[in-house]
């Protein structure tokens, strides 16, 4: 399922279906690397101030390689079954509802080390530049909700 809605610059909206279909996607930036079961939203969404990737694992499965960021702190938030983070030499257990944030210039690889599929989705957001919080950025406006 891949629906998308927009409404001009006000919001945009896409359906990725249930968790255990994302299995399906796959990310190729090239023929010669492909990460199975990874999705990025930014593009489909028009986000200008993060990325946000779904990821599926397999039982048993890994990232093969360790990576950095220049400039982008990563969220991960572990939303179905169990895996694992390589921090800087540290195993790090996820599990449904942990949520780590790595720094810029921290390694880091994940793994699925469980027999069931790991579900997690990745935020990414240039690191050091938020300058308010939901509370100090939001406010109220006069107009009521209309929920009819």
């Amino acid at each position: 399922m891949n629906k998308k809605e927009q409404n001009k610059n006000d919001y945009s909206k896409i359906e990725l279906g249930v968790f255990s279909n994302l299995t399906e996607n796959v990310f190729q930036p090239n023929p010669n690397f492909k990460i199975e079961g990874k999705r990025f939203v930014k593009d489909e969404l028009g986000l200008t101030s993060c990325e946000i990737s779904f990821n599926t694992m397999e039982a048993n499965t890994a990232i093969p390689f360790l990576h950095k960021h220049k400039e982008n702190e990563e969220v991960y938030i572990a939303i179905k079954g169990k895996g694992q983070m390589l921090l800087n030499d540290n195993y790090i257990a996820m599990e449904e509802g942990t949520i780590i944030r790595v720094a810029t210039d921290t390694e880091r690889a994940v793994r699925n080390n469980s027999a069931i599929l790991f579900a997690f989705i990745v935020i990414q957001a240039k690191e050091n530049v938020l300058e308010g919080s939901t509370v100090s950025d939001g406010y109220a406006i006069e107009k009521k909700p209309n929920w009819n």
